[in-house]
């Protein structure tokens, strides 16, 4: 099932990937590209509901190039699990945007400059560490999707949501 769904939302954002470089700035955002998926599959309704309640859709709607890695809707299933929390709406606004943060890196990289690193600097201030065996991971998560082109950046699909230590 996991497998399916990841197939299915590498389809429904093949659109934003196919887009020629030369009209990358007419592609959609970071925040238009999470949107339309969760139109199309319903997967970003947490990770969206997080970027607005920590106030970040204007940062990760602008101009500025980041990198992404966005983790799927059974990712905050399972980090509401640990928390012992139903929703988004439970967790304190400080620790969401702390996290939130954790999964954006200043500036394009798409996988081979993701693979050709050891660890990434986040806005967070904190590293992720890039790990090659058994697939790609960013700490302990999987990227699922890489790749995803949107007009300020690129978005990696994770299988875990990322906690700063």
């Amino acid at each position: 099932m996991r497998r399916f769904a990841a197939l299915s939302l590498a389809a429904l954002v093949a659109l934003a990937v196919a887009a020629p470089v030369s009209a990358k700035t007419t592609s959609p955002s970071i925040i238009d590209t999470a949107i339309a998926v969760n139109a199309e599959s319903g997967e970003f309704d947490y990770l969206i509901d997080a970027v607005v309640r920590a106030g970040l859709v204007g940062v990760l709607d602008g101009n500025r190039q980041f990198t992404v890695f966005a983790p799927t809707d059974a990712a905050f299933e399972a980090l509401f699990d640990v928390l012992n929390v139903s929703s988004v709406d439970e967790i304190d606004v400080e620790t969401l945007r702390a996290v939130l943060l954790y999964h954006v890196a200043p500036g394009e990289r798409f996988a081979a400059d993701v693979v050709a690193s050891s660890r990434i600097r986040t806005l967070s201030g904190g590293f992720l560490a890039v790990s090659l065996e058994g697939g790609v991971f960013v700490n302990d998560a999987e990227v699922v999707i890489p790749n995803i082109n949107v007009s300020n950046g690129v978005i990696h699909v994770i299988d875990q949501v990322l906690l700063p230590a």
